[in-house]
Order: C-alpha cells, then structure tokens, then sequence
C-alpha cells in the first residue's frame, strides 16, 4: 500500500531556470507554523504574491516582537512583482506588508474592501500610501501574465477571499483561510459552486488551509456562539472583560448585542481593536446600537454592573490589555473578586503556556474566567477534515499542496488527500522555500531558495539572528559569569588579581574562588607557550571557568572574558 511521501530533503539544490510554459511556486511561510503566511507564483518572468503576513513570537524567541516571511529569494527581483493578492485581513497574511513596501512603495496591493482599509490603516501608523485595487467575489482581474477570479470563503473575518490563478501553465487554486459554516452571520457562505465549476475546467495544483485538519466532523456555526455569550454576560454580576481577536467583527457584534440586551455599557481596550472596530464601522460591517458606546473614563465610573470591556490579549501577549490587568498593571482596569472574563478565541498553537498564565493569574484573584474548554464562547474560523474532506472531493485536484498549518497539520492534510482518492505522489509536503513547478500538468520539486527567519527587534529588522537569540536563551535561562585579567605581553604575566563577577547565576555570592587557582595556572601555562594575544587567552578563560561551573553546578552560564593589556 502505498504511503504518504517523506518531505523534501533540506538539502535541495538551488532550482534549475525556469522551462519556458511552466509556473513556478514557492512558498516564503506559512508552512511548518501558524503564521508569516507568503507564496510566491512565478510565470513568463513576473511574479505573483498571495499574502504577506507576520508570525509571532514563542517564548524561545526572547525580546523578538514580530517575525517576517524571508524575502531574499524575491527582493533583488521587486520589480518583477505584478501584485500581492491579500485573502483576507489577519494579521498572520496581512502584517508584513509595510516590512515589504519599504523595499518597493508601490507594489500593488489587491484584496476585498475590509482587507485594504486594515492595510491601510496599519500603513498609516507606518507613514506609507499604498497603491491598492479593490476587488470582490466573482471578479476576474489581469495581472501581467496571471488571470485571477476571486471567491467567497467563510471565515472567521469578514470579506474573506479565495484566488484561482489561471496562467498557460494551468490552473492553481490558493483557498486562503477558510471553513464552511452553513449559517454565517452575514449570510456570506463559502462559494461551493465556484469551486465545483473550477473542478470541472481541472485544478491542477490546489493549495489548501490545514489548520483544522486533525480535527474531525464539520464547524459549528457562529450563529451558536450568540446565546451563549448573552447567556455569560446575562449571569454576570460585576464587570465583564471580554478578550477576542482585534480583527473578528462578528465576534465583536455578538458582543455588542448582548451588552446592550442586558444594560451594559461598552468601551474598546486596546489600540488593534479600537482602530479595527473603527474600520468595520465605517465599512458598515458593524452595527453599534446608539448610546452603546462609552470612553474608559466613563466606563471607570459605572457601576460594576453595567459595563463591558472588549479587549485585545486573547492570545496572553506580555503587552496586551489583558495580561496588564491579570498582572494588576493597568493604569484603568484593575480586576476583583467576582469579575467575569471571557476569552472569545481559540489558542493558537504555541500560546497555550502564556493563556494559561493568565487564566490562572486571574483565577488567583478570584475572577470568573469563561474560554472554550469550558463554554461554547467561541468557534474556529478553519476548515476541520470533514470540511477539508468536502472541498477535495468537490475540487477534484490534480496535485495538492496543503499549506498554513503546523507539521502535524500538513501531514493530516495529506492523509485525507489520500483517503479522497490523490495518490501519494501527487500530495506535495514541502516547507518554506521548497520549489514547486508545474510543467506539462505535473508539479515536482525543483529545488529550494534560501528562506529563513527575519526577526524584528524593536526599530530593527534582520539585526538578530539565530545565534544571538541562542545567547539571549542562554543568558535567560543559565546568567553569565565576567572574567577580566589584566596581562603584560612582553613579560607574559598577570599583573592584577583575576576578577570574576556573575549575573543572573546566582542570587548569593557564587565561590568562583575555587576556580581562580586553576585559572591561573592555565592562563600562566598559555603565556609560556606564547600564547599572547587576547584571543587565545580568552578561549583559555571560557574552557578553564566552563569546565568548573559545568562540573561543580551542572550549569552551563555564557562565560564573557575580558583581557586587558598593559
């Protein structure tokens, strides 16, 4: 019986140039994680981009704020790029852009109305005016040699997009995030018949959403969410602190409507979410019932009882609203005994610890937290494999690329490939920077471009690398040991007592005495040999202070030497 492939070696060649009539693709992120979502589609010499997204941050990552798709494989080539297609406004597709349009201001951006006024707005804080085209589901628009037709897709954001691409090469379907809830809130369902008549002129490659894919059955509908959340808001006897993604409208009219159902006011916490609710309201897409609406200063002064704050830090980001209440270091909202918190969204893999930590900090305090393990608050915006199931029986590709999705996900993506009747060989399970091309209706491996991790560090993008971030880790989790020697080369002994000092070690006064004696004799024994130069007596201190620390505390500290010559 036949099995799913292994995936390609990271030993790849750089890809061969590209046959005249074939269509490149190579996916930039999104593939092995959740998030930093970029692919590249290349034909004819111009390339295409279907979303530009960010990645957040794990705790193994110290002092990173956002991490960007690799753009080194495309950037001596901007030129080259006829548009970015956006699928839809999450931060995870959309929030690379203004990294991109610093290395080329006009590229042109095209996505749905709420997708482009979030770009725009978040441009707007970078000082860049994008050029953009507007477009909606069941259009068909030119970009150079790529013909693309928009579809509806369901998700957990409004205005969500699929994008087929037609080239000579064939056919490609890039689904974007999606699911298929059969009674959306707005009454915009995924657009199963696009997808059936696509089928019908042949999908040659299709890239498809694998979050959900080891989960069984079909979406519950939004629609199910409602009561509930009325239901929580309805018993609650102090204030209600409602946490959800800054971008997930029909959560927040949910939310809305059943503040005001119930008497309460409502004020917005969090800058993301007072500047995308500002968006969708403008749009029309959200409907704020009159004299809903208060400021914090208000808010402030209710009665407990008849407010409700909506805030971002759903995800137990360090910085958001919610862990500076939980941490009681909000300068507005400070959390008691009896409130009730709802966290309205799923945990994205990777932020479990930092949620829990929350959810405990204000469970200490004594507030009433509701999430979805224990109350139906909220449902995911992804397709799980009943859906994924439905959507390849429908398409009928030829090839399929599952994309956006952890490895595990991937891989369970591909398994219902093959239970939907594509062979092994025709399931393609690359990663970031693999090289797809689809020539004569087959698409193979061709190679691998570089593709790594671009890491923004406050004001910085691509300073830090991966060894910093491992000294970083290594100075968090085991502190540092300084050692500085005074020496004089040309008679090659120490001229000062051996100074050691230790930071983040230990809270007592470590007894490096010990080591000093040793350290002596090797650094003495080096200067013999003729070992005088600063380097060489440094890797001399790393070995000699390494080695004792490691056997006498089973610690392995960064040792910092200093040699100061006189």
């Amino acid at each position: 019986m036949s099995t799913l492939a292994e995936a390609p070696r990271r030993d790849l060649p750089a890809p061969p140039p590209l046959p005249s009539g074939a269509l490149r693709v190579f996916p930039l992120g999104g593939l092995g994680a959740i998030g930093r979502n970029m692919t590249v589609f290349e034909f004819g010499g111009k390339l295409l981009v279907v979303d530009c997204g960010v990645l957040f941050p794990e705790s193994d990552q110290p002092g990173i704020d956002l991490i960007l798709p690799d753009f080194a494989s495309i950037e001596h080539r901007l030129d080259d790029i006829v548009a970015v297609v956006l699928t839809h406004g999450h931060e995870d597709h959309i929030g690379a852009i203004p990294y991109l349009l610093r290395l080329r201001a006009d590229v042109p951006l095209v996505g749905s109305r709420l997708t482009l006024a979030l770009i725009e707005a978040k441009l707007r804080e970078h000082r860049i005016k994008p050029v953009t085209e507007l477009v909606a589901e069941e259009e068909i628009r030119t970009y150079g040699p790529f013909e693309c037709e928009f579809i509806a897709v369901n998700h957990s954001i409004p205005d969500a997009l699929a994008v087929a691409i037609r080239t000579p090469a064939g056919l490609v379907v890039h689904t974007g995030d999606f699911k298929m809830d059969q009674l959306p809130l707005d009454g915009r369902l995924t657009d199963l018949g696009t997808f059936a008549r696509l089928a019908e002129e042949g999908i040659d490659l299709l890239l498809s959403d694998s979050t959900n894919a080891e989960i069984p059955g079909f979406v519950t509908s939004e629609r199910d969410i409602g009561p509930v959340l009325e239901d929580v808001i309805g018993r609650a006897q102090q204030r209600v602190i409602v946490a959800c993604f800054a971008s997930h409208v029909h959560r927040v009219q949910q939310i809305l409507d059943a503040a005001a159902k119930h008497g309460r006011k409502v004020t917005f916490v969090g800058r993301s979410m007072v500047r995308n609710m500002g968006v969708a309201r403008d749009l029309g897409l959200l409907h704020i019932p009159r004299d809903l609406m208060v400021d914090m200063d208000e808010a402030a002064a209710l009665a407990p009882d008849r407010v409700v704050f909506l805030s971002t830090g759903s995800q137990g980001e360090p910085m958001s609203a919610l862990s500076r209440m939980a941490g009681g270091s909000h300068h507005q909202v400070n959390v008691v005994a009896g409130d009730t918190v709802i966290l309205a969204s799923s945990m994205i893999p990777g932020n479990e610890t930092g949620i829990f930590k929350i959810i405990n900090a204000l469970s200490r305090v004594g507030v009433i937290v509701v999430y979805k393990d224990v109350a139906k608050v909220h449902v995911s915006g992804h397709a799980p494999a009943g859906e994924l199931t439905l959507l390849l029986n429908i398409a009928k590709p030829r090839h399929l690329m599952p994309v956006h999705g952890e490895w595990r996900h991937l891989r369970a993506h591909g398994k219902i490939a093959e239970r939907c009747g594509i062979p092994p060989d025709r399931i393609l399970l690359i990663e970031d920077g693999v090289v797809v091309d689809l020539v004569n209706g087959l698409a193979t491996v061709a190679g691998r471009v570089p593709c790594g991790h671009v890491y923004v560090d406050g004001n910085a993008v691509g300073d830090v690398g991966d060894e910093s971030l491992q000294h970083r880790r290594i100075l968090g989790e085991e502190g540092f040991v300084a050692v500085t020697i005074v020496v004089e080369f040309s008679t090659g002994t120490i001229v000062r007592p051996i100074h050691i000092s230790a930071r983040g070690f230990s809270d007592a006064d470590a007894p490096f005495a010990a080591v000093v004696p040793m350290l002596e004799t090797d650094l003495k024994s080096a200067l013999a040999r003729g070992d005088s130069d600063s380097h060489r007596l440094s890797q001399v201190i790393r070995r000699t202070v390494g080695k004792w620390v490691s056997d006498t505390y089973r610690r392995r500290p960064m040792i910092i030497p200093t040699v100061l010559e006189v």
